[in-house]
């Protein structure tokens, strides 16, 4: 028995490497006959060449496949290479006919790529279709000779791309959001919750509107679109609410005292007593302001454990010094007081820092700025003062908060200032640059008006959207990212 398995074991594996050298020698021989035929094949597809030239490259590809199918039935090496001499023959022709065409269906063609790209094949079907259709006659016509009914066509396909491209951009962001309104309208809300399905309404027609101005700027209608998907979501839960009110399931009351719970349940966490006899109001401004002062407490310790981190950096490293050079101690007595007077004056630096910046964190209130500070840097992170849609004025309502900065300033004399301008990612990339510059100019004129700075200390520059401080997916997110941040380089600790 165990003779006959070792001679069975034997014939598979024989048969394993004699399948395996027939085919590597099948794969050598087919690269060998196909070679110069895959080149000229990857030539043409590169040029575009089966939707510039369709019909070359169709008659060219029909002889390769020929040419593999004969190969495959074991024809004979002549008649298989006289089948791809023909395909490479067509493919080159189809090559030279593509270049040819390029300049007439450029633009055409580069619709249809924005339209791939959109997924119009996917979200815009129909339109992606008849555009292809039209894009194949121009290219055909341009391949027969007959370049002004192949640049018509082209028009026509490029503008059914374009179309296609459209649609497909709304159904990605708006389909989802269309079908929630369309659900939320079966369920009634429109008798239930108007309002609420009113806004979704109006937010998704705003969506379609930024997109019809704008479809690659993205950014607001996708947004739009997004807040239009929650008040929709929105509606529909109202509605069943109501519907359980009206069936009496619930009651007005059942849900006022669930409001209730869930805003106990916050306090509760943070140790807020809780007190609802006159509404909700009360309870969230005591969690407001509680939130806050944990924000400030977390401020606070950033900066003093910031400050203990770099006098512990400066301790450990003359502690390493010394551990290695014990040797000459009493040669560097006097290097030593003179190091320990260097180490007291960076202390006393320190302890000036955090006076000064208490100083300036109190000429504000948290409504106005935040105060940040990094290193030897002082940053006022202004909240209020606010440009209208694409201005870059100041309104007079901003002047004391601005009076303010320039006396922090004068807190840091000598000091170089950057005026920094910033957007929210909404708008056209160069558009937000620029804005965010003119704005940060603005500012810097202003400060620079009656205070007495030198004006080769302050610098305006403009980062449009590129360093956002909050996600530009929320409303409030958006309002933080449009922002100017007074950069104060301090030279505290510098000789100062």
């Amino acid at each position: 028995m165990y003779n006959i398995l070792n001679v069975v074991l034997g014939i598979v594996v024989l048969t394993v490497v004699v399948t395996g050298t027939a085919v590597a020698q099948e794969q050598a021989a087919r690269s060998s006959l196909f070679r110069e035929a895959d080149q000229i094949l990857e030539r043409a597809q590169d040029a575009r060449a089966d939707i510039l030239a369709p019909r070359s490259y169709a008659e060219g590809l029909k002889r390769y496949e020929e040419a593999e199918r004969d190969f495959e039935r074991g024809r004979s090496a002549a008649d298989i290479g006289e089948k791809l001499g023909e395909a490479a023959d067509h493919f080159e022709r189809a090559i030279a006919a593509a270049q040819l065409a390029y300049p007439t269906l450029s633009s055409a063609l580069a619709a249809r790529d924005d339209a791939g790209a959109a997924e119009a094949p996917s979200f815009a079907a129909g339109i992606w279709a008849r555009a292809n259709d039209r894009f194949e006659e121009a290219a055909r016509e341009h391949e027969g000779g007959d370049v002004e009914d192949a640049r018509e066509k082209a028009g026509e396909a490029e503008s059914l791309y374009r179309d296609a491209e459209l649609q497909a951009i709304k159904s990605n962001y708006l389909q989802e959001t269309w079908n929630l309104l369309r659900q939320a309208r079966e369920s009634r809300a429109d008798k239930r919750a108007p309002r609420t399905l009113a806004h979704a309404d109006s937010l998704v027609s705003e969506a379609e509107r930024r997109l019809n101005e704008s479809r690659y700027d993205t950014d607001e209608a996708r947004w739009l679109a997004q807040q239009a998907k929650q008040e929709a979501m929105h509606a529909i839960y109202l509605t069943g609410i109501l519907r359980a009110i009206e069936s009496d399931e619930l009651s007005f009351e059942d849900v006022m005292l669930a409001s209730e719970d869930e805003l106990a349940r916050i306090a509760g966490t943070m140790e807020i007593p809780t007190s609802f006899e006159t509404g909700l109001a009360g309870t969230t401004d005591q969690i407001i302001t509680r939130v806050e002062h944990y924000q400030d407490s977390l401020a606070r310790l950033d900066l003093d454990l910031m400050d203990r981190s770099d006098q512990v950096a400066v301790l450990n490293a003359r502690v390493a010094e010394l551990v290695t050079r014990q040797s000459d101690l009493e040669n560097e007595l006097g290097g030593l007081a003179e190091e320990r007077t260097a180490l007291v004056n960076r202390m006393d630096d320190q302890a000036r820092m955090r006076q000064k910046f208490a100083t300036v964190e109190r000429m504000f209130t948290r409504d106005e700025a935040r105060v940040l500070r990094e290193g030897g840097d002082v940053t006022i992170r202004l909240l209020t003062v606010s440009f209208a849609v694409g201005e870059w004025t100041i309104a007079a309502g901003h002047y004391d908060v601005l009076d303010r900065v320039q006396r922090a300033i004068l807190e840091f004399p000598g000091s170089r200032v950057t005026v920094e301008g910033h957007t929210d990612s909404f708008g056209s990339d160069s558009r937000n640059l620029e804005l965010s510059q003119e704005r940060a100019e603005a500012v810097r004129r202003y400060l620079l008006g009656n205070a007495g700075l030198q004006p080769s200390l302050i610098e305006a520059s403009g980062y449009g959207e590129s360093q956002p401080v909050a996600s530009n997916d929320t409303r409030e997110g958006r309002a933080r990212n449009r922002r100017i941040d007074i950069v104060i380089h301090t030279n505290i600790g510098m000789g100062y």
